[in-house]
């Protein structure tokens, strides 16, 4: 895929909005803050393709990026707790709908912080992601916060954390120094690339 064409389409603020799912999507979902605006950017080698900012909560849309065979899709970040209680249940109905909806779903790319234990909301979205048996995988981000010791640490705990971990495919990354970003580019490669016509 060509990482160079891409281009914010829209965001969407309403269930309502969402428009049909013509293209394969590829999702990114994570707590408030855990880094999903800085990972589009890197995959994309550019610094302002997704707005990020240093206050949690606050993308409360769902945010479109047109690629050339795909879509990506951000979904709002989960787990802020001071949220007001309405927005908290947008926030349920949106992601609800969303991936209830009839979308052409290739991939979520669960992000969680490796600095930190999966939180009960990153528990409860594996469980979803499993039971509705969407194919995912989990990034896990900050990788340059930690030296090599706690790098294995956590790497060790993420399998046993989350539920079915043994059969999960992690991948740690850094949004900073670049360090895994080619690793997630070849799965998504290999889910977007179009099939060659020479058949």
């Amino acid at each position: 895929m060509n990482y160079h064409k891409v281009a914010f389409e829209r965001s969407f603020g309403t269930l309502a909005q969402l428009p049909p799912s013509d293209l394969p999507e590829l999702v990114f979902a994570g707590r408030s803050n855990v880094g999903k605006s800085s990972l589009i950017n890197k995959i994309f080698n550019q610094k302002q393709l997704a707005r990020v900012s240093g206050v949690p909560g606050k993308t409360i849309t769902i945010n479109f990026f047109r690629a050339e065979h795909a879509r990506f899709v951000d979904l709002p970040g989960y787990g802020y707790a001071r949220r007001a209680r309405s927005e908290q249940e947008r926030w349920s109905r949106m992601i609800e709908g969303y991936f209830g909806g009839d979308r052409d779903i290739q991939l979520v790319i669960s992000l969680m912080d490796l600095r930190h234990p999966p939180t009960a909301d990153d528990i409860q979205m594996v469980n979803y992601l499993i039971d509705r048996e969407l194919p995912f995988v989990v990034v896990l981000t900050k990788l340059d916060k930690l030296n090599k010791t706690e790098r294995q640490q956590q790497l060790a705990l993420y399998p046993q954390a989350l539920p079915c971990g043994d059969q999960i495919t992690f991948l740690p990354l850094s949004s900073k120094t670049g360090e895994g970003v080619e690793d997630l580019r070849a799965i998504i490669d290999q889910l977007v690339d179009p099939p060659d016509e020479e058949e």
